[in-house]
């Protein structure tokens, strides 16, 4: 088939997502056209099968926003007209879908038939979707759309309590490549950060409230007092400030490393002994699934779609949101030799049920069903 695939490009989980599902997809014989405002980070060096097109928006004296949305949906039209394209999969309702429904019904009058699937990963719904001045036009495209996809029963629980939903909404769960047993360790990539002796606990986050970064800080601030340690961060953001300050605050600069923003993740995991998510709200928790797909257990929330990836006294341990003093119990007992393996084990084995190989044959039966139905 050729897909267009609508994403944003930056380091969201939303995109990431659809740049990974986009080149399995090629991997697997169909064609894709990512389609956005600049290369997705993810994106990585030339692959077979993969085309992207940028959407440039023009910069009119007229007006004061530019209208990223109507010259989306005039790229979409050009891409499959002139590509041929099968069905469209947009990832984020706004205003990937909007711009897709008003593309799909110029591209009617031209008797081009594109169906399109929209997938929704989280705050499209749970904060931009509130908005009471966003509302109707998301619960419109939810319903427009051809197909529609949550990454959890968590997102589709919001979604349908927030919306007059009448079309069928799909879960699927994001997905992550794992290997088959835990990765090798790089002691000499460890000992730049921690001694031997030292766990070393991790999180990665924009920095947004959400995310909840002080309470990583005041857990590792417990843990640090119990047994000498050392919390990697990595990402930035609005509440980066405040969390430096806190450090400074807590005496603990010598032991907190800010890495900032990175395009790959995957080695600093590696390096980590426990993931910590202490989140106000997930729809998924993709970060969380990343760290058990290299066997890091995960100390998290017990909130939105969190325990539906971490798998509570089997891959790491849930708690209340802002229970710090809970968190902290669970981070020293998986920290506990005895146990340690055993969950690091246990944490690789909840991942494999993530695979690409479980997850994007859904997708694949969702596009069939929409360009058979298509046919005349």
């Amino acid at each position: 088939m050729k897909i267009g695939i609508v994403l944003y490009p930056t380091f969201g989980g939303s995109g990431v997502v659809a740049t990974e599902l986009g080149k399995i997809l090629a991997s697997k014989g169909h064609l894709i056209h990512f389609i956005t405002y600049s290369q997705p980070v993810r994106l990585g060096r030339f692959q077979k099968n993969i085309f992207y097109h940028e959407v440039a928006v023009s910069d009119y004296p007229l007006f004061e926003f530019q209208p990223y949305e109507t010259t989306l949906a005039s790229k979409i039209i050009d891409v499959v007209k002139y590509e041929q394209l099968d069905l469209l999969h947009v990832h984020y309702a706004i205003p990937h879908a909007s711009a897709a429904y008003m593309a799909q019904h110029i591209l009617k009058e031209e008797n081009i038939t594109i169906p399109f699937v929209t997938t929704l990963h989280g705050t499209d719904i749970t904060l931009i979707g509130k908005d009471p001045s966003f509302v109707p036009v998301v619960q419109f495209c939810i319903n427009a759309s051809n197909a529609v996809t949550a990454v959890s029963e968590n997102l589709k629980a919001e979604t349908l309590a927030h919306f007059k939903v009448h079309r069928n909404v799909h879960v699927i769960p994001n997905f992550i490549h794992t290997e088959e047993h835990l990765p090798d360790e790089n002691p000499e990539l460890r000992k730049a950060y921690a001694l031997p002796h030292e766990p070393i606990l991790c999180h990665i986050s924009n920095f947004r409230k959400v995310k909840r970064v002080d309470d990583v800080i005041r857990v590792f601030n417990r843990v640090n007092a119990a047994t000498p340690s050392k919390l990697i961060l990595v990402g930035d953001g609005p509440d980066r400030y405040a969390c430096e300050q806190l450090c400074r605050t807590l005496g603990l600069c010598d032991r907190i490393i800010f890495l900032g923003k990175l395009r790959e993740t995957r080695q600093v995991l590696e390096l980590a002994d426990i993931f910590v998510l202490p989140s106000e709200n997930e729809s998924f928790g993709l970060a969380a699934l990343e760290a058990l797909a290299v066997g890091v257990p995960v100390v998290s929330s017990n909130t939105g779609g969190i325990p539906e990836v971490n798998r509570d006294g089997y891959s790491g341990f849930l708690s209340e949101v802002g229970d710090i003093e809970h968190m902290t119990s669970n981070t020293l007992r998986l920290l506990n030799p005895a146990d340690k393996m055993r969950f690091r084990l246990q944490a690789l084995d909840q991942a494999k049920t993530f695979s690409p190989e479980e997850i994007i044959p859904k997708y694949e039966e969702i596009y069939h069903n929409l360009v058979e139905n298509k046919k005349p």
